[in-house]
């Protein structure tokens, strides 16, 4: 039987949204906020084909931290055989994503919506 993740922190929200997990992150995304956030990461992302969104819509600052979360999710999800889509509207984040290549391996989309209506445009080994 599958957990629900837990309570969601001041940095996460999680929700639901069209068969997939979606991981809102909030506010500052640094070491402190990634030590909140993992546990989450690790539990919807831990069982078999997970289908997860990763939000940063609502992201003040995004820092090594938050690259390093992007990466565990990527691994984690195609370690279950599973689908991860970004969701990443903001100029500087994205050429974090750019200058880091990260962006190769997990392209962002600019709305929620533009995510998931595109079943093509997965995280896939490059």
């Amino acid at each position: 039987m599958r957990q629900e993740p837990a309570a969601p922190t001041r940095h996460l929200r999680v929700h639901q949204d069209r068969g997939h997990t979606v991981l809102e992150f909030r506010g500052e995304i640094d070491i402190v906020a990634a030590g909140e956030i993992v546990p989450h990461l690790d539990d919807v992302t831990a069982g078999p084909d997970p289908r997860v969104v990763i939000d940063l819509s609502r992201v003040d600052f995004f820092d090594c931290s938050g690259l390093r979360l992007l990466y565990r999710a990527r691994t984690r999800v195609l370690d279950h055989d599973g689908r991860l889509l970004l969701v990443c509207p903001h100029p500087l984040t994205l050429r974090v994503l750019r200058v880091t290549g990260l962006s190769r391996l997990l392209p962002p989309h600019p709305t929620l919506d533009a995510a998931l209506s595109r079943p093509e445009a997965t995280s896939g080994s490059l």
